[in-house]
This record gives structure tokens, sequence and C-alpha cells, in this order.
């Protein structure tokens, strides 16, 4: 029993870090409005194990972190919480929405984060950047996030999820 909680903690740790390594290389595209996350693809990883929800969101938090430290990060601070908890969000969505397939695809679950994210970084930012809601900006941020996000997820997430399942590895990985 002990070694099991042992493995699942290592495998969310895992997670984490996986997640934010892959944010590094094109750190410059991970905030503001015109944001592209390589690590967003792996919001789909609840698809195979619910373990990957407390993954994802302690990557994104560690990324929004070192982007507050650097000041890369022109949300500042209130990101660290906003932005992982949309995170948050869009995993546990898409882990309770991982049995809706077309075609044997989890369509559903890519789909999560691109709404959830568009609609809560887009508040975010243009909370941040106009000092108020103003919903022109916001529908040119929510457009601009998810558009980023919908190349993540169904540019990798998807093919992640479908190698992952069709070569066994979800359940020898997970």
């Amino acid at each position: 029993m002990k070694n099991l909680n042992v493995k699942k903690m290592v495998f969310v740790a895992m997670t984490a870090a996986i997640y934010f390594v892959a944010s590094l290389p094109l750190m410059v595209m991970v905030f503001g409005p015109v944001q592209f996350r390589i690590s967003e693809a792996l919001t789909l990883l609840p698809v195979i194990s619910p373990l990957a929800v407390p993954g994802v969101t302690l990557g994104c938090a560690l990324v929004n972190i070192l982007g507050v430290s650097t000041g890369a990060n022109i949300a500042g601070p209130i990101d660290i919480l906003v932005g992982s908890a949309a995170t948050l969000v869009a995993a546990i969505i898409s882990y309770k929405l991982r049995n809706i397939r077309f075609k044997n695809i989890p369509i559903a679950s890519a789909i999560s984060p691109v709404i959830v994210n568009a609609l809560i970084i887009g508040a975010e930012l243009t909370i941040v950047i106009t000092g108020s809601f103003n919903l022109p900006v916001f529908l040119i941020n929510a457009f601009q996030v998810g558009l980023g996000e919908f190349l993540s997820c169904f540019l990798l997430g998807l093919p992640l999820i479908y190698a992952l399942e069709k070569s066994g590895a979800d359940k020898k990985i997970f």
C-alpha cells in the first residue's frame, strides 16, 4: 500500500516536471494575449489517469511562478492562482469527459482546455491589460488564448493520447 502511494506521488511529480520542461523552449510565447504552451497538450493526460490532474496543475503553477519571478508573466502574481486554477478546472473537465469520444478520439476532453482557458485567461488578461473588464478586448484575448490552446490540445495533445493508447503505453505508464 505504501509503495502505491509513492508511485502515485512520483507520477504526479513527473507529470509536473514534464509540463514545466515542455514550457521552457517557447518561454517567450507562454505568457500574454498570444500564447502557445506545448505543455498544454498534457492537459489531456487526465483522459488516461486522474493523477494527471494534480500533475499538470502543479506544473502550470511552477511555470507561472517562473514567469512571475523572471518578469515574463505580464499578468503578475495573480496568474499563479488564476492560471493554475484554469488548468485545474480544464484538467478535471477533461477527465470527466474522457469517455465521450468520436471514432475513439477524446475530442470533448480536448475542447475543455480550449474553452476554459479562453474564458478564464482571456478575462484575466483583459482585466490586467485594461484595468477593468472590456468586452471587445476580452473577445480578442479569449480568441488568441483559445487559438493557442486549440493548437496545443488538438495538434499535440490528441496525437499524444492516441499514441499512448494505441501502443498500450497508457496502461503501462499510468
